[in-house]
């Protein structure tokens, strides 16, 4: 019979007792009174741990002047969330839940992935530390709380602008194509204005959309620096504002979350103002135009329009336009849109949709035969990388604070002005500068978060590998689901050759 001896262990595994802790702060209006309330949260959270031995500020993730009720509005807590689950922080301090969420359903979800990481949160108005608590109840019903407030504010404010569109002295917030703003009020811009005349000329004579975009692109003449397209031509066309009305509330936002903005078809009421201002348009011609309108709506119908596999995916290497699919004798193929319009301005030609797909199947199976050979090396490199580079910036906190103190100075010149001891010259001298130092540290900072951006070139880099892993054969046939999910531009070098932008910031050039 063996004897087995036992090999006790001789090393014991060191854990970190020093807790990584992050702060999160927001305020959601880029008003003076919220921008202070902004600059005195960044500051209590630098100052709130320097004294603990046992954990440790690593970062303050701050969003200004962004909503709450919508989470993917917040870049800052976004970054939060990323680094959470990189494994850098193991705990979060926030003012309360409605800094952290004014959405139940998104303030769950946050603490729920939060606990699964092992990451706790502290809520400092509320008391509630989730390290503590042995279920969400106390969780849901603050952030029922928060919710109810976001949804309650939001409420006022869309009775304060109905009782503004009632009595006629509401303002446009901006204004349409023709007009500039002067003191709330509309002003006729006459260069644009006599372009807008242009189009309800055209179409009045007879011309569609294409071949009235086509007339003013091939003149030179760009809507605010782009080239026109048909729904900005529909717009003008349809837009009472031209003949001097305004129709208040064409959209209306919903009560739920999150807050959305939808199109007003009679379930809410409008408010139509006439004459309230200079119109560009006769009333006439416009009244004509609606007519035109109707029956070519009448007679052809509103067109359905499909997403394809290479929509806004295929972009001129020429003039960097976007290429867009076409159909002639039953042949389906795809164009710059700018040639489209004027073939003189682009001299890229069209490309047959079979040579787009047969290079991305080209493509496809030479990763599958090779990835071991290019992709994983390249993993290999960026791990190696991402080791040597990785290492507490104390820096970060440090730009954090002068940003915060620089901010600081310019809210005192501005209550300096405000009280009349500093003059308008004085102030904008003083402020230009401070505003010059924010933006060069702002611009430090964003160098040294962006350091992350290679955190997610290896997520990529490790999902590419693990889908050529997992897949037992080659494609012979375009696959629609691999392109997607491989593939995020497409760029024609020439009618010979593509360059494919694969995930992971990839470049491939294959011949057609």
């Amino acid at each position: 019979m063996p004897t087995v001896t036992v090999i006790q262990p001789t090393i014991t595994e060191e854990k970190s007792t020093v807790i990584r802790c992050a702060a999160y702060c927001r305020v959601s209006s880029d008003s003076e009174d919220q921008i202070n309330s902004f600059m005195a949260q960044l500051k209590y959270y630098e100052n709130f741990l320097a004294d603990s031995k046992t954990e440790t500020l690593i970062n303050v993730y701050a969003d200004e002047g962004i909503t709450g009720t919508r989470e993917d509005k917040r870049e800052d807590f976004q970054r939060m969330m990323s680094d959470c689950r990189k494994g850098k922080i193991d705990r979060i301090y926030t003012k309360s839940i409605s800094r952290f969420a004014r959405n139940t359903k998104d303030c769950l979800k946050n603490i729920r992935e939060l606990k699964s990481l092992g990451i706790t949160v502290f809520f400092e108005k509320e008391n509630i530390d989730t390290a503590n608590m042995p279920d969400e109840m106390m969780i849901t019903i603050m952030g029922g709380l928060a919710q109810e407030e976001s949804v309650s504010i939001s409420q006022n404010v869309q009775w304060g602008i109905r009782k503004r569109m009632q009595n006629g002295t509401y303002n446009v917030s901006s204004m349409p194509y023709g007009y500039i703003k002067e003191n709330g009020n509309f002003t006729v811009n006459f260069s644009e204005a006599e372009v807008v005349r242009r189009i309800f000329r055209e179409f009045l004579s007879g011309k569609g959309f294409n071949a009235i975009c086509q007339n003013l692109n091939s003149d030179g003449i760009l809507k605010d620096g782009n080239l026109w397209e048909k729904k900005a031509i529909r717009y003008i066309l349809t837009n009472e504002k031209y003949i001097g009305d305004c129709l208040w509330r064409k959209k209306i936002t919903e009560n739920a979350f999150p807050f959305k903005r939808r199109k007003n078809t009679g379930q809410a009421e409008r408010y139509y103002v006439a004459n309230d201002h200079e119109p560009i348009i006769s009333r006439e011609d416009f009244e004509a135009v609606q007519r035109l309108l109707k029956i070519k709506s009448e007679r052809f119908g509103n067109k359905i329009f499909h997403n394809y596999p290479l929509s806004k995916k295929v972009v001129c290497g020429n003039c960097g336009m976007i290429y867009k699919r076409k159909r002639s004798n039953n042949k389906v193929y795809w164009a710059c849109s700018k040639h489209d319009l004027n073939a003189a301005d682009c001299r890229s030609e069209w490309i047959a949709e079979y040579k787009i797909y047969d290079a991305f199947i080209a493509l496809h199976n030479k990763l599958f035969y090779n990835y071991k050979q290019i992709l994983v090396p390249l993993q290999t490199a960026l791990q190696d990388l991402k080791l040597r580079r990785f290492s507490g910036n104390s820096n970060l906190m440090e730009i954090h604070k002068e940003i915060a103190k620089l901010k600081e100075q310019t809210h005192v010149l501005a209550r300096l002005k405000t009280k009349g001891f500093l003059n308008n010259a004085k102030y904008f001298e003083q402020t230009l500068d401070l505003n010059a130092k924010v933006n060069k540290l702002q611009s430090e900072l964003k160098k040294i978060t962006h350091l992350d951006d290679e955190d997610e070139t290896l997520d990529q880099i490790d999902m590419l590998i693990d889908y050529f892993e997992k897949r037992e054969h080659s494609i012979t046939d375009f696959d629609e689901s691999a392109f997607e999910f491989l593939i995020e531009k497409i760029v024609v070098i020439n009618q010979s050759e593509l360059e494919f932008n694969v995930i992971g910031g990839l470049k491939f050039k294959e011949e057609i």
